[in-house]
């Protein structure tokens, strides 16, 4: 199998479904998080730009409760209700996977432990934590407007 400039297995969503542990090797997996997806908003981050400069071509997934959870926010008012709208666009971009978790947080930590992403992009700080200790990388802030990436 292949690995990237990390030395981490590639892997492809398209088999996101089998919990064999058998899948193609692809692009690395980079699972995003809600607050990730908010960050163009809130922090002037050209997101999907910034993944590719810091660990190239990825494939993109976002668990079902991520979306779920843009929503709920969406719904709201004021400017987390915008930036959750905008993310839940985003979102759209990437491959909607299903886990047996239906807490947001918990699913991106269940892709981590089973080794169905190689990098969890998140700016949130525990889930950054719960993360790196499963051996998953963490892409994040590293910068006012840039990311970066934080190995376990």
């Amino acid at each position: 199998m292949a690995t990237d400039r990390c030395g981490h297995t590639q892997v492809s969503a398209s088999n996101f479904d089998s919990m064999d542990g058998t899948q193609s090797a692809t692009a690395p997996v980079a699972a995003l998080d809600a607050s990730a997806l908010m960050t163009p908003l809130q922090a002037d981050i050209r997101l999907f730009e910034e993944i590719d400069r810091v660990v190239g071509a990825c494939e993109l997934v976002v668990p079902e409760s991520v979306r779920s959870e843009l929503d709920g926010l969406a719904t709201g008012a004021g400017r987390e209700a915008t930036a959750a709208s905008v993310a839940a666009d985003l979102a759209e971009r990437a491959q909607e996977v299903t886990t047996k978790e239906s807490y947001a947080d918990d699913a991106l930590v269940a892709l981590a432990r089973r080794g169905k992403t190689d990098y969890v992009v998140t700016v949130d700080g525990p889930l950054q934590q719960r993360v790196l200790e499963q051996d998953v990388p963490v892409i994040g802030l590293s910068g006012q407007n840039t990311l970066g990436v934080t190995e376990p």
